[in-house]
């Protein structure tokens, strides 16, 4: 279970997330500032050892859809400075250090039991346990890919924890796993067909 606060955050995780994904290569053209960015939807993750927070957005970014996994950490991901999007202040929680999840081994094994069918995604709570709603992208297991030897379209591909994934950068229908990879698909407002959203092999 994913637990939702009621809390302030500085910078807001919509403004964390501009920020850096202006910076990236795969950034669509003409995306130069937070206000091209805009909110679709997001999913999320269980750490079982309830530490870590994982959570991956959706956002519309100069009309393109893009596909932000992110890891929220109570402290620094030990050696994973190179994925670091930066530090917010969470007003019940305190600091928390956000890092590219792709780099995270937590993110990691969550996808890959997510793909194999052994968890599900994140249900929403509130710090009572009360349920908070359905989650505004729904993900579950796709049918394994069929592309060739390298996934297509824009993708960040990672060896983290013993996991070789893929996380689908840009939403726009092109992407394809590896052959016999274990795929995540997911579906929103607007997108009734499961879209792929990464792979592990």
């Amino acid at each position: 279970m994913a637990v939702i606060h009621d809390a302030t955050l500085v910078p807001s995780k919509l403004e964390l997330v501009a920020r850096w994904l202006t910076a990236q290569p795969w950034c669509p053209a003409g995306v130069t500032c937070p206000a091209d960015v805009e909110r679709v939807g997001a999913y999320r993750f269980d750490d079982p050892d309830g530490e870590v927070g994982l959570e991956a957005h959706l956002v519309r970014a100069g009309g393109v859809l893009v596909h932000v996994p992110l890891s929220y950490r109570a402290a620094g991901l030990p050696g994973g400075e190179q994925h670091l999007v930066g530090t917010l202040e969470h007003s019940v929680l305190g600091r928390r250090w956000v890092h590219d999840a792709t780099g995270d081994p937590v993110f990691a094994r969550a996808l890959a039991d997510a793909v194999a069918s052994r968890a599900a995604q994140a249900a929403l709570v509130g710090p009572d346990g009360a349920p908070l709603g359905e989650p505004d992208v729904r993900v579950a297991p796709g049918a394994p890919g069929a592309g060739g030897p390298d996934a297509a379209g824009v993708v960040t591909t990672a060896t983290t924890a013993g996991v070789r994934l893929g996380v689908v950068r840009v939403l726009d229908g092109t992407a394809a796993a590896p052959a016999g990879a274990a795929t995540l698909t997911g579906t929103w407002s607007g997108q009734d067909a499961p879209a792929l959203l990464a792979w592990t092999r």
